[in-house]
């Protein structure tokens, strides 16, 4: 294999102590190779951006983050993307069009698309130049009600016929991660599967490099 799978770190959806996490977080990023951090921060309801946590995380870590050259995208909302100074944002298929998404941004921005196990979207969000596009739910996930269940094969389909880098979502944890590689991931995006890790955001971080550096024979 003559690419390799890079760590999409997103976050917890509650993030209780501010403090406490950024030494979680930056253990973890001193664990191994993180391509960019998601900031998803949920609401009470488990499904709204809870957009003062949003503001508050971005005003203590953004930066820090960056300087680490690890890019930072925000979920769903572009406009705070934008003001809070984020490499870019992440976006469903509800929220909002890709268009006003770029707009906020702007041209050097990124833009990411959920297309959850559907080729079509996946085609759609390319032609409209998304900077990449999103599959799952692979797996069970804990944080967020997945609406499909895609299958590892819709990854290795999209690399042979696209340039575009593509993200597995959905459950992924060290111990399943394995197959997504194998099928072509370019990003794998993990949460739970770091935060959650009976031996620690670190440990999760460096066993899934170490998973991608075999897939890639280095």
């Amino acid at each position: 294999m003559d690419h390799r799978t890079r760590l999409y770190l997103i976050t917890p959806p509650v993030i209780a102590d501010l403090g406490a996490f950024e030494t979680d977080l930056f253990s973890a990023l001193d664990a191994g190779d993180v391509a960019c951090l998601q900031v998803r921060l949920k609401g009470a309801d488990g499904t709204s951006v809870d957009v003062d946590a949003t503001r508050r995380f971005g005003e203590k870590l953004i930066e820090k983050v960056q300087a680490r050259d690890v890019a930072i995208i925000i979920n769903d909302r572009a406009d705070l993307a934008a003001e809070l100074g984020a490499d870019g944002v992440h976006i469903g298929q509800s929220d909002g069009t890709f268009k006003d998404a770029k707009k906020w941004v702007g041209e050097h921005g990124i833009v990411g698309v959920t297309c959850h196990d559907s080729r079509h979207l996946a085609m759609v969000a390319g032609e409209q130049g998304a900077d990449y596009v999103a599959f799952g739910a692979f797996y069970p996930t804990e944080t967020k009600e997945a609406p499909t269940q895609a299958e590892p094969e819709l990854l290795t389909w999209w690399q042979e016929m696209m340039e575009l880098p593509c993200v597995a979502i959905g459950g992924i944890t060290p111990a399943n991660a394995e197959p997504l590689v194998q099928a072509g991931a370019d990003f794998l995006a993990v949460s739970g599967g770091v935060w959650k890790h009976e031996a620690g955001a670190a440990a999760a971080v460096a066993e899934l490099n170490a998973i991608f550096d075999r897939a890639a024979g280095a």
